[in-house]
């Protein structure tokens, strides 16, 4: 059996992670949570792709990529797409991949209404980077464990 891959997308400045903000959003750099994920990845036995944009557009056409080139599964942090994402939302609902949402803080907390978490299957929050290991637990999860 070919391993799974997962599209990791990560939304407006993300890329910024550990300097924008540090006392929100802790000091674990992107390159850092990278590390993180393909370390995890590999435990597990799954491939992953992480793509950072700054423009809708491009996660969009990242995602319908994905879709066509036969992935398995989506995770993402919209991040500042969260407010008005909601073309992004459409076009993961089109793409029919397992979707798990995912951020380092809890949105929902401070009044935060994302506009792509409708369509996703879990949302993970409030765990700081380890969010993004709880994603990935997950989409395992809904893709390799069979039901009872």
């Amino acid at each position: 059996m070919s391993r799974r891959k997962i599209l990791v997308v990560q939304g407006a400045n993300m890329s910024r992670l550990g300097k924008r903000s540090p006392e929100l959003y802790g000091r674990t750099t992107a390159a850092e949570l990278d590390q993180l994920l393909y370390e995890y990845a590999e435990k597990i036995d799954y491939d992953i792709e992480i793509f950072y944009t700054h423009v809708e557009g491009e996660a969009i056409a990242r995602i319908y990529e994905a879709v066509d080139s036969g992935v398995d599964g989506l995770i993402m942090n919209p991040a500042g797409f969260v407010y008005s994402g909601f073309a992004l939302r459409d076009c993961i609902r089109d793409s029919t991949l397992p979707y798990i949402e995912v951020h380092i803080r809890n949105s929902a907390g401070r009044g935060t209404k994302s506009a792509t978490a409708e369509v996703s299957r879990a949302y993970v929050c409030g765990f700081g980077v380890d969010s993004y290991i709880l994603a990935l637990e997950g989409i395992r999860r809904i893709l390799d464990v069979p039901r009872a």
